[in-house]
């Protein structure tokens, strides 16, 4: 139970100095040897405390369950014991010396303690030194960091010059001495400065308190720190008083992040832009890399700082901020470190070994111990640009902060003005920070394939400038970005991804919904050629199509975040103020203590606002770790309970999971008399079975390589996806079937090594297209040339022909122009046919336009059959896309063209033409099933997209959720446009912006399994229901899951929201699960207020009308009371000829006194009179429909979802069919979708919205009328 406490403040206090028999040796010599220089003492551990503090005999006596401490497991550790203080002719009996065996912490090693807290030695001084702080970092094997706070204070040497310092019964104080002895906090946590100012209010107790009383007064002050909670991840702080300071403990800002309690602008005050970017380089390449100063305290702040400089990158070798002189050797290790020494060592170090990055503090120098520093890159020069603005622009000094304000009496108050705007500046010097590492990895992104876990790393480095190489090539091999490619694999939600999306602007955003091809735009050629004078024109050899941002590198530099201000998010910090310390922490002292604890967090519970569910969740998680400690293991299990509905981010599962196992039989019982605790402990011990859990994330990232044997189809659909030329699956088929050769269909390796490297070198030369002026302006922004002949003769002139996703214009020879030949969507006809040259038949392309009378020619000799397969199948590719309205068929047709040119660039003449045909699959669509669609159709489609666009497969749309947008909101987390919500397949959901239909968020992990329900409950939360039983609630703003309500026990089916019937009644949300039960909540605070079941089959959906529940379940459609009393009911009537059918979905329309209903298996629509349920309902036949899926009311209108067959009765289609409620008939019929229709939901009533099955997978948008 232990080991799953979370850690307290304090591991280990522990006192060190000279023992009383070093110091009496030393002073002897020192008396015998006038004039030598002071002898240097040997430091060693004189007392230890750790936890627990309190008397375990007393423990016993107490009634209730026995209380559990917060001490991991220990080791023991034999020091020196102190023996009785002696005059200095006395010795040990038997010269024998006295041990101790004391149990620390197995984290915690001891011995080489004293080094590091006396780093300098230890000696006698004739004047008393002052009181000095500096600060330790203790790393294990693991990785695993501890970290220590040391006290060195002076203390007179006194008992041994009693005898020899009175003279004529005076003190002799020229004769008298002083040594130091050390005081070190141990924490598990970086808290410097707290640690730092409760040494500080310890000091003011040591400095008149007698020897005698040292080892109490220290022991009272560490067991006062062991009482001391740490905040879990978030904006509370946690504040207690230590006479005569407030000391405050400030939170991580989330879990993933470090804390942060010293300042971040102290390197900003000891070194230039320079220095620091060079740093920061040395860290990134994992070089071997020494600081330097002559304050200790120093060393490690500075290597704390640069570490948070680089979050979420993580250093991965030894870190050891301060080496005493014993330890010089350690910079003869050859792998790589950061290490910190004195500066009178700098000459040594640097004369003994080479190629040490050299790092003096104090005069704000990087120099190199072999040479000059013309071996470490240089930052990429955009993100260095961008820091040296940011830079710029901080307040560095906080005398100019407060010049205008007045002073203050209390100290306290000080403090507290000076660290809120240390933390002010903390926070923007993290973010300019940040914004570093993301301007340096910027596109790091586009470059893995996830599903594979790929880093095609030789395309990222092409990406790159050619000036940045050596930085690029030296950090893409280090063990920090190794991890870094990990978490991004893992799709980690840290603060480096949401900086990455903050900053994607609304243009990046609609390129990722229709061009994943990376082509520089006209918009793209203007600004490069506008900036040509100031750059070098790079081919970026970068992969096609996998785009996530934006496309052309050099323009995401252009347009770095240096042009745009910096995004600071507004912390509203809250401050819990523990209770004060008793003076004597006893047993029973201890559990009064937790006591009043828990009476305070309670308070603060009561009167924290119920809709700061943040807030609650740090209170319900502090009070829960408290009650674990006391023993009160079901009022830890009810805290954490609530800690589940408030915020499950900081939900502590392994200590719950002790909490369970450790239950006594009285206390099973009472848990199965408590609902809610029940069925805590259930979700516990089925995660423990494994049933419903998530993997853990994969720990491997692989580099792309090239195949060596020959390719079967599953092999080449792995290596073409993680090359990252092609995703969709169905592509990657037709290119195999192009590519294999043999009975065997297997793809040759150095077939597909050709591939590849024409497909990269097609993609530099599109790069390197530079259009004449004329051109440019002719063409829109967005278009790219993708496709560039060789100079032909043509009816136009001779000149190059040029493609783009539009259209063809020619480029005439000789003079600067621009000629439009057509665009796709004009084109009439498209054949080949030869033309008359001399004696000679040249093979010609013929395309004929309905904008113009002329036929254009062109005698593209051995390119023509190419150019006839491109041209007919972007020609096929638009007409599908104007017909469906839907842009990613000319997407998929332009990737089809550019697979084609790379299938003839890479096989030979004679078989090149015939397996390039195999991609005409829009052209084929065209020639074999030349279905028009219908004109009612067309004329209400208004749009479609595709939620899967970043998926290897089309997934099937679940569920679909419109929210309104909020006028004038807009803030750095969100903004006020409405927005689509997605369900896919295994709990993923894509969210668009409802204004411009660009992806938002492509995935918002909720559970693994699929989802059934979704409703937005307010501006700021969307509730989730899953087939896993449990309520997941969305941030809208952070868009991230960390809420859930897992009283259901069976799947969750929908969910709905009572209307308020004042401003000042509560808002309540329904919910229903499969098994019949229907639960009620208060929206504000995530309780339960009641529940009932129903008795049916299958309870999948209910509405909420003039305050009545109507549910529909597989057998009935029932009107139910709030209580749970069902009133009506209608039955299913099954019909004894046909297979058993069941109610799919239902409309109560009580304006017209109407209820509507339908199945699942039934072509017909079912119209009750809700006044008299026993009458038969009026049928309206839906013609064509294989069964109902569902129903939507919009306006006076009820559109309803259906599958269907196509006409060869062979495919399965989804039909929409829109019914006039006055009429009780059909008024369209929309053929919607190649799958049946499996969700709908309304716009505002302007548009409808459906969503298909997976072999369609895409959402199309409807226009109501």
């Amino acid at each position: 139970m232990e080991d799953h406490l979370p850690p307290g403040l304090l591991e280990a206090c522990v006192v060190l100095g000279a023992t009383s028999d070093k110091l009496k040796e030393a002073y002897q010599r020192h008396q015998q040897e006038i004039g030598a220089e002071s002898p240097v003492l040997e430091a060693e551990v004189l007392q230890v405390h750790v936890p627990p503090f309190d008397s375990r005999e007393k423990a016993a006596d107490c009634a209730g369950p026995a209380a559990f401490s917060r001490v991991q497991r220990r080791r023991s550790f034999i020091k020196k014991k102190e023996r009785p203080a002696a005059l200095p002719g006395d010795s040990c009996p038997g010269g024998q010396e006295a041990t101790q065996d004391i149990s620390v912490p197995k984290d915690i090693d001891l011995v080489g303690l004293p080094q590091l807290c006396f780093p300098g030695g230890l000696t006698f001084w004739s004047e008393p030194k002052e009181p000095c702080f500096h600060f330790l970092v203790f790393t294990d094997v693991l990785g695993n960091q501890t970290h220590g706070v040391v006290l060195q204070y002076c203390r007179p040497v006194q008992l041994f010059q009693e005898s020899s310092l009175q003279q004529n019964g005076h003190w002799s104080k020229g004769s008298r001495l002083y040594t130091a002895y050390g005081i070190c906090v141990i924490s598990k946590y970086p808290y410097y400065t707290a640690l730092r100012d409760c040494l500080s209010c310890l000091l003011s107790q040591l400095k008149h308190c007698r020897i005698t009383d040292l080892d109490q007064r220290v022991k009272e002050f560490s067991a006062k720190l062991a009482l001391v909670p740490i905040p879990p991840p978030g904006d509370l702080h946690v504040v207690f008083n230590l006479s005569p300071l407030v000391i405050v403990l400030p939170s991580r800002e989330d879990r993933y992040h470090p804390v942060v309690d010293l300042d971040l602008h102290l390197p900003f005050l000891c070194f230039q832009t320079r220095e620091l970017l060079q740093i920061i380089t040395a860290i990134l390449t994992e070089r071997r890399i020494v600081f330097f100063s002559g304050d200790w305290a120093r060393l490690t702040l500075m290597a704390e700082c640069f570490m948070l400089y680089i979050h979420p990158l993580r250093w991965q070798h030894p870190l050891v901020p301060a080496l005493s002189h014993q330890m010089l050797d350690f910079v003869m290790a050859p792998t790589a470190f950061l290490m910190g020494c004195h500066l009178c060592h700098f000459e040594e170090v640097s004369a003994e070994t080479d190629d040490l990055i050299l790092i003096n503090i104090d005069d704000g120098t990087v120099s190199s111990s072999s040479s000059e520093l013309t071996d470490l890159p240089a930052v990429p020069s955009y993100a260095a640009e961008s820091f040296r603005t940011r830079r710029r622009g901080l307040q560095l000094h906080y005398d100019l902060e407060v010049s205008q304000q007045g002073g203050s009496t209390s100290v306290n108050e000080l403090r507290a003005q000076r660290r809120h705007w240390q933390q002010r500046l903390n926070l923007r010097i993290q973010n300019i920070a940040l914004e570093l590492i993301a301007n340096i990895f910027r596109g790091v992104t586009d470059h893995l394939n996830f599903e594979h876990r790929v880093f095609n790393s030789q395309e990222f480095l092409k990406s790159r400038d050619p000036s940045d190489q050596l930085f690029y090539k030296e950090v893409l091999q280090s063990h920090i970005f190794h991890s870094f490619l990990k978490d991004r694999l893992n799709q980690k939600m840290d603060a480096y991804t949401r900086m990455e999306q903050s900053s994607h602007s609304e243009t990046q955003k609609m390129k990722v919904m229709i061009d994943n091809l990376r082509r520089p735009t006209m918009k793209d050629i203007v600004r490069r050629s506008g900036s040509s004078e100031n750059c070098v024109t790079r081919r970026l050899g970068t992969s096609l199509p996998n785009l996530r941002e934006e496309g052309h590198l050099s323009i995401l530099r252009q347009t770095s975040l240096i042009e745009t201000p910096l995004k600071i998010r507004q912390k509203h910090i809250k401050q819990f103020k523990l209770p004060d310390f008793h003076p004597h922490l006893s047993y029973q002292y201890v559990q009064d203590y937790y006591t009043d604890l828990i009476g305070l967090l309670g308070k603060a519970i009561s009167f924290a606002p119920r809709d700061d569910s943040s807030l609650l969740a740090r209170y319900y998680y502090l009070r829960g770790v408290v009650n674990a400690m006391c023993g009160r293991r079901l009022d830890a299990l009810s805290d954490f309970q609530s800690l589940n509905h408030t915020d499950v981010e900081i939900f502590p599962a392994a200590l719950v999971r002790a909490l369970v196992d450790s239950l006594q039989h009285e206390e099973q019982a009472q848990v199965d008399r408590r609902p809610e605790l029940k069925r805590l402990v259930c979700r516990v011990t089925s995660s423990e079975s494994g049933d419903g859990t998530v993997q853990p994330p994969s720990d491997h990232v692989r580099k792309f390589e090239m195949p060596k044997t020959s390719l079967p189809l599953e092999d080449f659909v792995t290596h073409v996806q993680q090359s990252g030329i092609v995703r969709d699956v169905g592509t990657i088929h037709r290119l195999f079937d192009a590519l294999s050769v043999g009975p065997e269909k297997e793809v040759d390796p150095a077939v597909f090594r050709m591939f590849y490297t024409f497909w990269k070198e097609t993609e530099a030369e599109a790069q390197d297209v530079h259009l004449p002026a004329e051109a440019i302006e002719q063409l829109d922004h967005s278009e790219c040339v993708h496709k560039l002949s060789c100079s032909v003769k043509t009816s136009y002139g001779v000149g190059k022909i040029a493609m783009t996703q539009k259209r063809l214009f020619l480029l005439p020879d000789g003079r600067r122009g621009f000629v439009d030949i057509t665009k796709f969507r004009d084109i009439v006809e498209v054949k080949t046919s030869s033309a008359q040259f001399l004696l000679l038949r040249i093979p010609s392309l013929r395309i004929k336009s309905s904008r113009k009378k002329e036929i254009f020619e062109a005698n593209l000799k051995s390119e023509c059959d190419l150019w006839s397969l491109m041209v007919k199948e972007m020609w096929a590719g638009r007409k599908m896309a104007d017909d469906h309205k839907d842009p990613q068929h000319m997407q998929q047709a332009l990737t089809n063209v550019l697979l084609m040119d790379t299938v003839v660039g890479c096989l030979p003449p004679q078989k090149a033409i015939s397996a390039a045909s195999k991609l005409a699959y829009y052209d084929r669509m065209r020639q074999e099933e030349p279905t028009a669609v219908p004109k009612t159709t067309s004329e209400t489609l208004k749009h479609r997209i595709n939620p899967s666009l970043h998926l290897p497969s089309q997934q099937t749309v679940d569920v679909l959720l419109y929210t309104p947008g909020q006028l004038g909101k807009c803030d750095m987390e969100g903004d006020g446009n409405p927005k689509l919500w997605c369900a896919l397949s295994q709990g993923r959901v894509v969210v668009f912006d409802a204004a411009s239909w660009s992806t938002k968020h492509n995935c918002i992990q909720v559970g693994v399994l699929p989802l059934r329900c979704m409703l937005g409950m307010d501006p700021e939360q969307v509730w989730v229901g899953s087939q896993d039983s449990t309520v997941y609630i969305i941030n809208t703003r952070s868009m991230s899951c960390h809420k859930q309500l897992t009283e259901h026990r069976s799947e969750v089916t929908d969910l709905v929201l009572e209307d308020r019937h004042d401003m000042y009644s509560q808002t309540l949300a329904y919910s229903c699960s499969l098994d019949g039960q229907v639960i009620v909540w208060d929206v504000s605070t995530l309780k339960m207020r009641r529940q009932f079941h129903l008795s049916c089959d299958k309870l999948t959906s209910m509405q909420l009308y003039n305050r009545t529940l109507w549910c529909c379940a597989h057998d009935c459609i029932m009107e139910v009371r709030k209580t749970g009393v069902v009133q009506r009911k209608i039955c299913m009537q099954q019909d004894l000829t046909h297979p058993p059918s069941h109610f799919s979905g239902f409309i109560v329309y009580l304006e017209r006194d109407q209820i509507w209903t339908s199945c699942v298996d039934s072509p017909e629509l079912c119209v009750w009179h809700s006044d008299n349920l026993q009458k038969p309902a009026q049928r309206i036949e839906l013609p064509d429909s294989a069964g109902v899926t569902c129903m939507l009311r919009v306006k006076n209108q009820i559109w309803v979802g259906c599958r269907s067959w196509s006409d060869s009765q062979t495919q399965a289609v989804g039909k929409i069919f829109v019914v006039d409620v006055a009429q009780a008939a059909v008024e369209k019929e929309l053929l919607a979708h190649t799958d049946s229709v499996r969700a709908l939901c309304s716009a505002e009533d302007r548009y409808v919205l459906s969503g298909s099955a997976c072999l369609d997978g895409k959402i199309a948008i409807w226009k109501v009328e």
